[in-house]
């Protein structure tokens, strides 16, 4: 039976990722997933395409307060401020409005990626629509809640690479054992432990994945040379799935899937 062997959240959207082993899911996906954003002066969101420095800074979520750290300086203990008024955010294009963290953060977030940088968060009447085949929201999330993706995928990707690389590459919540290769490209109406899921898109892969993660720097033309020869959808090259939250609920290593008895494998986008 397939089931959860990792999870992972990621409070600060493009920063690193938090390991969990039993999370609450909600509607916008695991607990505080993409709750923060990193935005340039004028709002605009920063992302590891154009600063991959973000993946060195490592969030914690405490009783009221985000916890950042990064090599070489001293964590900064930003007070989560859901209270304060907004002020206008770019992310992908579409404005959306943010509460601001706050001078400290600012200042700490500039000096560690070299650019003057915002901290913003997810504010209380959030109600964004993430698009696909299943309607959903989420937080600062490039698309829909929660972005699962299976080991035998990636070992699949593995053995078509000089080298294989890690999972953290593809920063999925969800790791998924038991499935055959991108057999989770077919997944539609699921469900993980007590968590129900319905599959929004594929999910298509940037720039993003060329990033060292434990180097914070560009790292070559993998994976994405290789997934374009044999991965190649409508709207890019794709690896992984991303899900709407259906049914909200605990979720734990160890869960299994359910609803997919009749998965045998998917077929790779360039054979349909």
């Amino acid at each position: 039976m397939p089931s959860v062997v990792a999870l992972a959240t990621y409070p600060v959207k493009g920063c690193a990722p938090t390991a969990l082993d039993r999370t609450w899911v909600g509607q916008a996906g695991l607990a505080h997933d993409r709750s923060w954003m990193v935005t340039d002066t004028d709002g605009t969101f920063r992302s590891q395409r154009r600063d991959p420095r973000l993946a060195l800074i490592e969030p914690s979520v405490g009783d009221g307060v985000l916890v950042l750290a990064a090599p070489g300086v001293e964590p900064v203990v930003v007070p989560v401020d859901d209270e304060s008024p907004t002020r206008p955010v770019e992310l992908f294009g579409e404005p959306f409005t943010a509460v601001d963290q706050g001078e400290v953060a600012a200042r700490w977030l500039s000096d560690v990626l070299g650019a003057p940088s915002r901290l913003v968060r997810v504010p209380p009447d959030h109600h964004r629509r993430a698009g696909g085949l299943t309607p959903g929201t989420s937080g600062w999330a490039d698309s829909s809640a929660v972005h699962l993706l299976g080991t035998a995928s990636l070992a699949d990707l593995g053995a078509h690479l000089p080298a294989p690389l890690p999972a953290t590459r593809f920063r999925a919540n969800v790791l998924l054992d038991g499935l055959p290769p991108y057999a989770e490209d077919d997944l539609r109406q699921v469900r993980l432990g007590a968590v129900g899921l319905g599959f929004t898109k594929l999910a298509v892969r940037c720039a993003v994945t060329l990033v060292d993660q434990a180097a914070g720097a560009r790292a070559g033309r993998e994976p994405l040379r290789t997934l374009a020869t044999y991965r190649r959808g409508p709207d890019g090259v794709v690896f992984g799935a991303k899900f709407a939250v259906t049914e909200p609920g605990w979720l734990a290593v160890g869960d299994q899937l359910t609803g997919a008895d009749q998965l045998t494998g998917a077929p790779s986008p360039s054979d349909r």
